[in-house]
């Protein structure tokens, strides 16, 4: 085959190579850009039969906006003068439709030089194209989305933990700008002592090993102040699975935390008074049995005192016995305090006075090894309470305090007065108050003690050394007052124990108005006393008192047969206890005065278990009482003998 032939059959095989193409628009050009040749990729992606297409000139491809402004002719300029054109952009099919297109254009010259025409390749990109698109929009609808959160801190990592973005929330939580964080570690976020514990590298280390971290911690702004962050860090990997980097998300939760910790705060604070509510209730009841008890043994041993013989020993045995009872009587009394039990007589207490009164006493109780000092403003206000028991509660302070004093020290006591404008931490609404402290130097107490130091019945001290009822006779005080009792301590750092109690001058006093009989040293006649008590010990212990006394005594158990007996008997006084079921003693009172008018009533009452303003107008005899307190009040009451008219 001569060398004509055989370049003819090259032609041959090259244009059937070229016509099997249909992926690709493949064509010739003229110097002039007209077209030459049309394969089937050409007819397939502009919609052109080779007959119709060859000859006109490329340009018709281009839309109008590239024609205008030459696009067609720079192409082949710019193929002619850098040995190739390269672009992509929209193209025109046949019938109108556009196609985004990649085109290479390479010159063809022949030996010589001379131009003799162009190859010019088309590839159609439309679904790439609009796949890119969709990605790029989906890229910046992202971008938008993390740029418009604020309330998350959201920005990457490199691999060494360096910030490569940083998005609006980020700026606000954290204070920093992207031109001021971008490039800089991560660990500046992080507490000194997080840093160097080595937490920021421990993370990275978690989010890459476990593919996850997620923690709460404090955290540090730009201007240094510290936030409670809820922080979580993904890794990220290319598409071979190669970590290239970490996203960081970062929420600021300190106004979640303040406001758990408040919650957890009131649930324990409203746990413990409920508590102390119920442990009240059962102390109240206790006591309140407790003392019927006490009358029985104290009034039988007063009665069984005089009825044996004249014995040293046996007088012994009695007083001892007696003495017992009374310390029983005066641990009721505690226990009454604790559960907001006991009688108070509230008026405005000059506090400086009272602590200077009881000084003496104070420092007896001390010892020479224990320096006692005080502190009281000026112009301290007088403080809403009950003398007696306040001195009694500040006894008891003062002996807990040197107690913890084993080797000696100091004990303060100070007041102040105090305003509040809203309801405070202690609970307390606002108002005005004073506030009497007894602060030592001493061992302190640890969590849990101070968590149970109000509880009645719990002490420290070991057994026998202490009732455990100092503390909680205490808050029974205050809280009956209208204050509170607010208890610091710290082991080896001292106690600091303050009474809050109201200001009398900003608080009217309701002065009990109860009876206060007075009674006469001229013989009582015999009487008729109507004794009612649910309690059978207590109804025969009074009854065995009044009969010892030289009056007549019916004993009962209850209202309804006291009304029975007041039907069938001539009756002088009525003694009655208050607690009694079906119907109180203050609403057999309401009886007796409804059908027998003017008919002394005395309400026997071992605590404060009165409505308030109740009964002010009825004398009232405190349990346990003696035959001396019971003579007492029957002299007081007794009706006036009736006239000699003979």
């Amino acid at each position: 085959m001569d060398s004509l032939s055989a370049l003819q059959s090259d032609d041959g095989r090259y244009r059937l190579l070229v016509d099997a193409i249909t992926d690709y628009a493949i064509y010739m050009l003229d110097p002039a850009g007209r077209v030459t040749s049309w394969n089937a990729g050409a007819e397939r992606l502009k919609g052109y039969k080779a007959a119709e297409i060859i000859g006109d000139h490329f340009s018709r491809f281009y839309t109008d906006e590239d024609r205008a402004a030459g696009a067609p002719a720079a192409a082949l300029r710019t193929a002619v003068a850098e040995g190739r054109f390269e672009t992509q952009g929209w193209r025109l099919r046949k019938d109108g439709g556009r196609f985004w297109a990649h085109v290479l254009i390479d010159p063809i010259f022949t030996p010589s030089g001379d131009l003799l025409g162009f190859a010019k390749v088309t590839r159609d990109l439309t679904e790439r194209k609009a796949a890119e698109e969709a990605l790029r929009r989906s890229v910046e609808q992202f971008r938008l989305l993390v740029q418009g959160v604020t309330d998350y801190a959201i920005y990457m990592l490199d691999l060494n933990g360096r910030v490569t973005s940083w998005n609006a929330g980020a700026q606000r939580i954290k204070g920093y700008r992207p031109e001021e964080i971008v490039g800089e570690h991560f660990s500046r976020f992080y507490t000194e002592e997080d840093r160097a514990a080595g937490e920021p590298a421990a993370a990275l280390r978690t989010a890459g090993i476990d593919g996850r971290f997620e923690k709460e911690g404090w955290r540090v702004r730009k201007n240094g102040d510290r936030f409670w962050a809820h922080v979580v860090i993904d890794p990220i990997r290319d598409d071979d699975g190669e970590p290239i980097g970490f996203a960081k998300v970062t929420r600021d939760i300190t106004e979640r935390r303040n406001a758990q910790i408040a919650l957890d705060q009131a649930r324990q604070a409203l746990f413990q008074s409920q508590k102390l509510d119920a442990i009240g209730q059962l102390t109240g009841g206790v006591a309140h049995d407790f003392n019927n008890l006490l009358m029985a043994v104290l009034g039988s041993l007063e009665l069984l005192r005089k009825r044996v013989p004249l014995d040293a020993k046996a007088t012994a045995l009695l007083d001892n016995a007696v003495q017992g009872a009374q310390r029983g009587a005066a641990l009721t009394q505690r226990m009454l305090t604790f559960a907001r039990k006991q009688e108070l007589e509230l008026e405005g207490i000059d506090v400086a006075a009272l602590v200077r009164g009881m000084s003496g006493l104070l420092q007896r109780s001390l010892g020479p090894s224990v320096r006692l000092t005080t502190r009281f403003p000026r112009q301290l206000p007088p403080a809403r309470t009950d003398a007696n028991q306040l001195e009694t509660a500040l006894l008891n302070l003062v002996v807990n305090a040197r107690d913890a004093l084993p080797n000696g020290g100091a004990i303060s006591i100070e007041a102040t007065q105090e305003i509040l404008g809203v309801k405070a931490d202690n609970g307390l609404p606002a108002g005005e108050y004073v506030r009497l402290a007894v602060i030592d130097d001493g061992e302190g107490m640890d969590e849990d003690t101070l968590a149970r130091a109000t509880e009645p019945f719990y002490t420290t001290k070991g057994v026998g050394k202490g009732t455990g009822l100092g503390l909680s006779m205490v808050h029974g005080l205050a809280e009956q007052s209208g204050g509170c009792l607010v208890v610091t301590s710290r082991l080896g750092q001292g106690t600091r124990v303050e009474i809050w109690l109201p200001r009398a001058d900003a608080v009217r006093i309701p002065r009990p108005a109860l009876a206060e009989p007075t009674p006469s040293d001229a013989p009582v006649r015999p009487l008729t006393v109507l004794a009612v008590d649910d309690d059978g010990l207590v109804l025969m212990n009074t009854a065995a008192m009044l009969e010892d006394l030289g009056h007549r005594a019916i004993a009962v158990s209850s209202a309804a047969e006291a009304l029975e007996a007041l039907r069938e008997h001539a009756v002088d006084v009525v003694i009655t206890d208050h607690v009694m079921p079906q119907m109180t003693g203050l609403e057999l009172a309401g009886e007796i005065e409804a059908r027998r008018p003017g008919l002394p009533v005395v309400l026997a009452t071992g605590y404060a278990e009165l409505p308030p303003g109740a009964g002010e107008a009825l004398p009232r005899l405190a349990k346990p009482y003696g035959q001396a307190e019971l003579d007492r009040i029957l002299r007081g009451v007794a009706p006036a003998p009736a006239l000699d008219t003979a």
